[in-house]
């Protein structure tokens, strides 16, 4: 089950509801070096301070005579604290090798890097590339890849980042931490959470509608769809906090919010013949979410043989996708697909 949403105290008082804003930051000094490459842009040595904060972003952004991009959905954080809060939720260790999807000016990945982390950022503006590869141009714990990641191999990616790191305490698996844009959020979710092969956790800030609607959405409500089904499949989430507009610039018209996937491995996920088949059914089932099942899936069985399973299930005949678990779904199928 999904964890609900609760207060996270400790740094700041961030809450779920209701959001308030935050105290501003205070200033911190940054360093950096231009560096170009190919397509992988590997740092060096080295380090500057640990702290960043609202000037620090703005003087990155500056720098290029950059302002961000409406296209791609920048939204930068300027609050520190936040990214220390994301940091900490995703349990970040000396050792751990984290993959961060839009860097931007540096911000979190500044924090990640002082927790220890070795960070893989996929960054498709090439500006932002530049920036972020500058000013961690002494380090050796950062590599960029300039592209979109919507579209890239990231599992092929990740796989050689993790065989190309040499030490004793390299984990067996890489965590996520992200402040992503939110028009591709949908997208992050559906090509990160099948890979529990090789991320253990996924933490990222999302619009504030679409944690909740991805974590908490109940049966017999609006908001629960085919994602509901997805996520949790793949996962166990949890909502961790609400983080109020106030700290993003440009402010966005929305709040977000940060929310964790602990990922489950193969051996866990729910007993179907055939993922593809499953999301199928569920898909076909929701595509007539008013309609009763035994009408939207007479593309699988007859009328007579889903009334037969849903009973099996133990559920009415009457039944609509919206009045089904995961659980439930899990059993229909079993029941009605035969691979």
């Amino acid at each position: 089950m999904a964890a609900t949403p609760q207060a996270v105290s400790h740094v700041l008082p961030l809450q779920p509801f209701p959001p308030y804003p935050l105290p501003t930051p205070s200033p911190s000094r940054t360093g950096a070096r231009h560096r170009r490459g190919e397509s992988f842009i590997a740092c060096s040595k080295g380090l500057r301070g640990s702290h960043d904060d609202y000037h620090a972003t703005l003087r990155a952004l500056n720098s290029k005579g950059r302002t961000p991009r409406k296209s791609l959905g920048q939204h930068y954080m300027l609050n520190n604290d936040i990214n220390e809060q994301l940091v900490n939720a995703a349990g970040v260790k000396e050792g751990d090798v984290v993959l961060e999807i839009g860097p931007g000016t540096g911000s979190l990945t500044n924090v990640l890097i002082h927790a220890g982390a070795t960070v893989l950022g996929i960054e498709k503006d090439p500006y932002m590339a530049s920036i972020v590869t500058e000013r961690f141009a002494e380090t050796n714990r950062l590599k960029v890849l300039r592209e979109d990641f919507v579209k890239c191999h990231i599992h092929s990616h990740m796989s050689s980042f993790l065989a190309s790191i040499v030490s004793d305490m390299k984990p067996r698996y890489a965590k996520v931490v992200s402040n992503i844009p939110f028009n591709i959020s949908t997208d992050v979710v559906k090509q990160i959470l099948p890979m529990g092969d090789i991320f253990s956790e996924v933490v990222l800030l999302l619009q504030e509608e679409t944690a909740v609607r991805l974590v908490v959405s109940a049966l017999r409500t609006s908001e629960y769809r085919p994602i509901n089904i997805f996520v949790n499949f793949y996962s166990v989430p949890e909502y961790k906090f609400n983080v109020p507009r106030t700290n993003f610039f440009p402010q966005p018209n929305v709040d977000a919010a940060v929310v964790k996937f602990r990922l489950k491995k193969t051996a866990d996920y729910p007993p179907v013949s055939s993922t593809r088949s499953f999301f199928s059914m569920v898909n076909s089932a929701f595509n007539g979410k008013r309609k009763m099942l035994r009408k939207s899936l007479q593309h699988l069985c007859t009328a007579v043989e889903i009334e037969k399973a849903l009973e099996e299930v133990g559920l009415p005949a009457t039944s609509r996708p919206g009045e089904l678990t995961l659980d439930d779904f899990v059993k229909l199928h079993n029941l009605m697909v035969k691979d």
